[in-house]
């Protein structure tokens, strides 16, 4: 056929792109370099196939008869085979024929298929190995290797190697001649004696610190760069020099942890995903990829290093290649801790901090006492210093369930952290959000219709500056704080409700009923009612402590004094048992519990002035000023600073500084009903006592308290006394030193330790004989020892 195409003109050429010509060229060199490809395996087939053949050049018949001829097989061989002149001329032609083939050798001679078909498909390797010829064990068989076969075009080639005899009893006379000659020439060891070992151990240690010092230098000045002497650092926690293996630890764990106070952003870092990686992005965000990647992957690293430490420790397991005893992982684990407490409190906002919560928490209940107080110390930093809440979420998460799962058998102190979470507010019921007033939005016609131009154009600019400043400040907003601090405090009270249910004797109580103090004016108003039942069943039962039974009644008061101004509940059998308890405080071991009496005081009378009666604070007015006689100068400082808020709050207090009794009845001290025990009939006559006390802040209250408690004139307090709250004085005048508070002035001045003589008070002889004395001269002789001893042993 005829090739019609034309060789392009030079027009056509002008329009064609450089691009298409670039590809013609290219589509002609690959079908060049294909062309030679082919070319070039088919001179290496031809050249393997002639190589082949010549390999197996076939030979005559008789010329295998007389290779073959050698060995037993010959005369038999001989015998069988038909002499040629016996045989037929055709016959005789069809096997030289047949001689002159390569495959007439290898041909099985049964099969009637074709020469040149195919091995392959039928090919056996059973039927192979049979058609090998056998031989008798003449001489001793030899132990082979067997070895991998080989496969070629003939089939597979077993391999086969023999074992070679070794000479057993000669090779071990020459290991031991070895051995004996490298005893010979080596050389003992040097004896250290212990000076010069703790020498070496001081070098050595102070290469170690100099080491450590030299990387986290280069890591603090550069940590872009050195990101990398990160891992040479964290490497050096598994120091196997057993001299020093304890101290290098312990350094590269402090060290390591100051690195990473140091060099962590202030953000978390997230994993990239596959389509960012596959991204082209600059050097610069390359390397400040590279850099996150490789901090976290090593901060993750040294967490596990941390964790497994302790995890050695508590379970008193000692690796076999390890170098430290079990006494020094207790060391260890001590510091693995603290670092572990230190990353707690200062990356709440990075990476794998979950992690390190849930392995603190648990320490809190350890039973070392140092352990258990670092991690109490760290939970109470945290969550000081939590001022969002995500943190905090998370801890009070994992005490809930420790607490759960340990079947309410841990440490007081566990449940009193929740003492120091820092929430105030909390999101209120949808029923009091429903009748909260809501804020008014203008709709846009609205503005058309209200503001000017001039004034939208302005509203406009302030709202976008607005949004700019919270994107700046990155605050997050108030309904997202309310939230999470509503979700925490949830958790909080339903381990508390849990306890108070299934263990109402466990010594968890008095931790469940001061968090309760706490955090009451926050509890949901449904569960009022049952919470009421419940503190007051607890204290009826006569089962608690007295500091415990004021924990019930501070919750129960502080329930009513928040949202339960609505219930119409009256708690008089909690005045009624404080009442009745005031004289079991004293100068003694309860004087502490003074603190908790002036708050139940406060939150009963000062935030509840309405539903108290005049009689009921009266008889609390009257008994508090009698304990204020026989308890320490701090607790009747706070006692009448409470007295002073009483007669200030409530009207006709004064009567109880007049002589004349008020109505009919005596008063009787010893009954336990502040409403039915007349204490209008009596007289603060305490204050007469009290105004000649030792410590000088309570005759100024009692001095005051005589006067009526004025706020003005000549018997008015101080500022610095009037201004301050019971709970504050009582704290401010505290005795824990065994100190007056303030300092009581010294009424006589110091005089000087001379001696004077008077002699109107000495006997006359007896003055005689003391001048004599005094004027005789005293003679200093030397002592001479040797002498002594000379003359006693003589004598």
């Amino acid at each position: 056929r005829r090739n019609t195409k034309r060789v392009p003109s030079f027009r056509k050429l002008l329009r064609t792109s450089q691009i298409k010509l670039d590809n013609k060229l290219k589509n002609k060199q690959y079908k060049q370099k294909s062309a030679a490809k082919k070319y070039r395996k088919e001179q290496k087939k031809l050249r393997e196939a002639v190589r082949d053949a010549i390999s197996r050049k076939p030979f005559p018949l008789e010329e295998c008869k007389k290779k073959k001829g050698a060995g037993k097989y010959k005369e038999e061989e001989e015998e069988v085979a038909l002499p040629l002149d016996m045989m037929d001329e055709d016959d005789l032609q069809l096997i030289e024929d047949l001689a002159q083939k390569a495959s007439f050798l290898t041909r099985d001679l049964s099969s009637n298929e074709p020469v040149h078909v195919k091995k392959r498909k039928h090919e056996s390797v059973i039927e192979k190995y049979e058609k090998v010829p056998r031989r008798m064990q003449t001489e001793p068989e030899k132990e082979l290797i067997h070895l991998l076969p080989i496969k070629d075009k003939s089939g597979i080639i077993p391999q086969a190697v023999e074992k070679p005899v070794l000479n057993v009893a000669h090779d071990e006379e020459q290991d031991m001649e070895e051995m004996e000659e490298a005893e010979d020439f080596e050389e003992p060891l040097p004896v250290l004696t212990p000076e010069e070992m703790a020498a070496q151990r001081r070098q050595k240690l102070q290469e170690r610190k100099m080491h450590i010092a030299a990387l986290a230098s280069a890591i603090l000045s550069e940590p872009d760069n050195n990101i990398k002497k990160l891992k040479e650092l964290r490497a050096m926690l598994m120091e196997q020099d057993p001299n020093v293996a304890v101290i290098v630890r312990k350094l590269v764990m402090v060290s390591l942890m100051e690195i990473f106070k140091d060099i962590t952003p202030s953000y978390k870092i997230r994993p990239l995903t596959e389509a960012e990686k596959a991204t082209k992005v600059k050097k610069e965000t390359q390397k400040l990829r590279e850099f996150e990647e490789g901090l976290v992957s090593q901060y993750k690293f040294y967490l596990e290093n941390l964790e497994q430490t302790i995890k050695d420790w508590k379970q008193r397991k000692l690796k076999k290649s390890n170098v430290i005893s079990l006494k020094a992982y207790k060391g260890l684990a001590e510091v693995a801790v603290k670092c572990l407490c230190e990353l707690l409190v200062a990356l709440p906002h990075f990476n794998f901090h979950n992690n390190i919560i849930v392995l603190i928490v648990p320490l809190m209940n350890d039973p070392s006492k140092m352990i258990s107080e670092l991690c109490f110390e760290a939970v109470k930093k945290l969550f000081k210093q939590d001022k969002l809440g995500y943190a905090s979420l998370g801890v009070v998460k994992v005490i809930s369930g420790l607490v759960r799962g340990r079947n309410y058998d841990v440490r007081p102190e566990v449940l009193k952290v929740f003492l120091h979470l820092r929430i105030k507010e909390v999101e209120l019921q949808k029923d009091s959000e429903d009748i909260a007033p809501k804020k008014k939005f203008m709709t846009y016609k609205e503005k058309r219709k209200n503001l000017s131009r001039m004034q939208r154009k302005w509203k406009k600019a302030e709202e976008k500056l607005e949004r700019e400043l919270l994107e700046a400040e990155a605050s997050e907003s108030k309904e997202k704080k309310l939230k999470l601090h509503t979700e925490t405090l949830n958790i909080v009270f339903v381990t508390y409700f849990r306890i108070l249910k299934k263990a109402q004797k466990s010594p968890l109580l008095p931790a469940v009923l001061e968090g309760l103090a706490k955090f009451a004016h926050l509890i949901n108003v449904e569960f009022f009612d049952d919470l009421l039942i419940v503190l007051h069943s607890l204290i009826a039962s006569g089962g608690l402590s007295y500091r415990e039974s004021l924990h019930c009644i501070l919750s129960a008061f502080h329930i009513l004094s928040g949202q339960g101004d609505v219930l119409n509940i009256d708690p008089m059998k909690f005045y009624t048992h404080l009442y009745k308890t005031l004289f079991s405080l004293h100068a003694g071991g309860t004087n502490e519990d003074m603190g908790i009496v002036l708050q139940c005081l406060d939150v009963m009378f000062a935030k509840r002035r309405k539903q108290v009666s005049q009689q009921r604070a009266l008889a609390f007015l009257k008994r508090l000023s009698t304990l204020a006689l026989h308890v320490l100068p701090n607790s009747s400082v706070g006692i009448l600073a409470t007295n002073r808020a009483f007669m200030q709050t409530f009207p006709k207090m004064d009567l109880l500084l007049d002589n004349e009794s008020q109505g009919s009845g005596v008063y009787l001290p010893e009954l336990d009903e502040p409403e039915h025990c007349n204490a209008q009939n009596t007289a603060l006559w305490e204050m007469h006592l009290l105004q000649r006390h030792y410590h000088p802040t309570v005759q100024k209250f009692a001095a005051h308290l005589i006067a009526g408690a004025p706020t003005e004139g000549s018997g008015a307090l101080s500022l610095d006394l009037s201004q301050r709250s019971a709970t504050e004085l009582f704290e401010t005048y505290c005795m824990k030193g065994m100190t007056f508070n303030p300092p009581v002035a010294s009424v006589t001045p110091r005089r000087k330790d001379t001696f004077s003589q008077m002699d109107s008070f000495v006997d006359e002889e007896l003055n005689k004989q003391l001048q004599q004395h005094i004027s005789e001269t005293v003679v200093h002789k030397s002592l001479d020892f040797a002498k002594h001893l000379k003359e006693s042993s003589l004598s």
